[in-house]
């Protein structure tokens, strides 16, 4: 049996509620997750109603709406707003996506609720800490690896190999994926998630890497790669319509078949 032990200032109260400007003719309820660790507040849902024919389309349209016009102090990352960058990444009605690309209209119910990426440490609001999640990313040696010569131009890659890659490279380090695994909530200090295991595999096929071997051997642990259980809530919130699932899958193939 498991006993948790929730951290201090855990339970979310009822927060401020900021009412909509005088004269709005189509309004929307935004419940937003309020937190400073640096404070000494409890977290707080906080009651946004927004005049949603002031704003764009888009749920980071409403966030940027909020904070420019109703609440300064509300914390957030964005960056492209082109579902590109990842920056924007949350969870919107129970679903872990991106802001920038998410319609307000889209999600289900009266009312809108809007918090960080679920079981991270969070550094303000919505801004969660992702500093394990890069580490993790970077144990991988996410770059080529190579013990032939370098070329005089570049590396070259048949057209086959180069599909090969297709459905891996485009994802974004979001992490969303990661974030909605089950596995990777009790297990994140020791399971790498689905978001690194994806890019693992990315560089597992790459026909220009010359590290197959040592990449495998870094990966053929009880935790690290063994505790995807294939749930596939990561490839149901993937906002690039990846599916980290089936290359974690790969990877195990690729360990067994060197195995046999």
């Amino acid at each position: 049996m498991v006993e948790l032990v929730l951290p201090k200032n855990s339970r979310v109260q009822k927060g401020h509620h900021h009412p909509a400007p005088e004269g709005a003719t189509r309004v929307k309820t935004f419940r937003v997750y309020r937190y400073d660790p640096e404070g000494t507040q409890n977290p707080s849902w906080d009651i946004y109603d927004v005049d949603v024919d002031a704003c764009g389309p888009m749920v980071l349209d409403v966030l940027i709406h909020i904070k420019n016009t109703m609440d300064p102090s509300l914390a957030f990352r964005r960056s492209c707003r082109e579902g590109v960058c990842g920056s924007c990444a949350m969870n919107i009605g129970g679903r872990n996506t991106l802001a920038c690309t998410h319609g307000w209209e889209e999600v289900p119910g009266k009312d809108v609720q809007v918090s960080p990426l679920p079981h991270m440490p969070v550094v303000k609001d919505l801004v969660p800490d992702l500093t394990q999640f890069y580490a993790q990313y970077a144990s991988i040696e996410p770059w080529l690896h190579t013990e032939t010569p370098e070329p005089q131009k570049e590396w070259l890659q048949s057209p086959q190999d180069r599909e090969k890659l297709d459905g891996l490279y485009e994802c974004i380090l979001c992490a969303c994926c990661t974030t909605s695994c089950p596995s990777y909530w009790w297990n994140q200090d020791k399971y790498l998630g689905p978001a690194t295991l994806l890019q693992s595999y990315r560089w597992l096929i790459d026909s220009r890497d010359e590290a197959t071997g040592e990449r495998l051997d870094a990966l053929e642990d009880p935790f690290k790669l063994y505790r995807c259980h294939t749930i596939m809530n990561c490839a149901q919130v993937c906002p690039k319509g990846l599916n980290p699932a089936k290359a974690i899958a790969e990877v195990k193939k690729m360990l067994a078949d060197r195995v046999v």
